[in-house]
């Protein structure tokens, strides 16, 4: 009910913001309702924490303001058996949330994103990186100063292959292009240096089509693109990325590890929402809301801050991950305690 309420505010606030846009790009009905069911989804799962601690403290509230509790306990019930069922009822929501992160939010993350970025936001604006340095195979290795995959174009482009521990040749270009018709590139500006064992040849060509042992898209990925594959998909990719020594190996972790930490997340938040608002309190229920929806702010501050130092640096992503679950499991265990008591 909770989604249900707030999902199509959503989607009206977002579409108030984005509507010039779409208009302006012409962008059909039938994919801008694509967009926005996708949209539903994406925040569903991104939001979901949130709204079933929110649901929880709601309800249990209720449950306190009219004394329902205290006559629960009264009559020989334990506290653990009062809180049986929210255990029981949150393993079945968060198994869901489970799934759904798991496998459902990566496609819905896809279509999102692909939607954003080819209508709402200026393409070469988001997508162009900085200083690629990647080993596409065991021998060979390749550098551009500046990579564009929305033109399929790189710049000052260089491929070093190696055998052992020593060069063999290295191909330089100013420019480097792929077309997509016949899978080729064309570099422009080439010098090649074969590398000898008394002296090197230099070779220098105004342009050279050619094959290279190389996918372009596989250069450097999209941004979003570990968020749009399903667990299986994503350990692969991982994996993949590791043996090319990409530079965005933390932002792929904390995708990862976001995937279970999301529905424990969850399952800690609603212990927190039943400790907090089990106990009637003299402001009634708007005290437990704003006492509750406090401690939700301070824990997406601590997710959001360590999830994006773990993407920004060299700090641990599974300690960025994970560290708001285990101060908040920490906070649970210690205001379920005092609630008992």
């Amino acid at each position: 009910m909770m989604l249900l309420m707030f999902i199509p505010i959503g989607i009206t606030i977002n579409l108030a913001e984005k509507i010039d846009k779409i208009l302006e790009n012409e962008v059909p009905f039938w994919e801008v309702a694509s967009y926005y069911l996708d949209f539903t989804i994406y925040f569903a799962n991104l939001l979901f924490p949130l709204f079933l601690f929110l649901s929880v403290i709601w309800f249990t509230s209720k449950l306190a303001n009219n004394t329902e509790i205290i006559a629960f306990l009264s009559s020989g019930v334990s506290y653990w058996r009062f809180l049986r069922p929210y255990l029981i009822g949150a393993s079945i929501v968060c198994f869901g949330a489970l799934v759904l992160s798991m496998y459902l939010a990566p496609q819905a993350s896809k279509g999102f994103n692909e939607f954003k970025y080819q209508y709402l936001k200026k393409g070469a604006e988001v997508q162009e990186t900085n200083d690629v340095y990647r080993q596409i195979n065991n021998s060979e290795y390749i550098y551009a100063s500046n990579f564009q995959p929305m033109n399929h174009t790189a710049r000052n482009f260089t491929l070093e292959h190696f055998e052992g521990n020593k060069l063999k040749f290295k191909l330089s270009a100013s420019r480097l292009e792929f077309k997509e018709e016949d899978s080729t590139y064309i570099l422009t500006n080439v010098d090649k240096r074969i590398v000898g064992e008394n002296e090197d040849v230099i070779t220098h060509e105004r342009e050279l089509d050619t094959i290279l042992p190389f996918e372009f898209d596989q250069l450097t990925p999209v941004k979003y693109i570990a968020e749009t594959l399903t667990y299986n998909e994503l350990n692969d990719f991982i994996d993949q990325e590791k043996r090319r020594g990409s530079a965005n190996m933390n932002r792929y972790l904390v995708v990862a590890y976001r995937r279970w930490s999301l529905p424990v997340s969850a399952f800690i938040l609603t212990i927190i929402a039943v400790a907090v608002s089990s106990v009637k309190r003299r402001g009634g229920m708007g005290v437990n809301l704003a006492l509750g929806i406090t401690l939700a702010f301070i824990f997406i501050f601590f997710d959001k801050v360590f999830g994006t130092i773990a993407e920004q640096s060299t700090f641990s992503p599974l300690i960025g991950v994970w560290f708001p679950n285990f101060t908040f499991g920490i906070l649970a265990i210690y205001l379920l305690y005092n609630a008992k008591r």
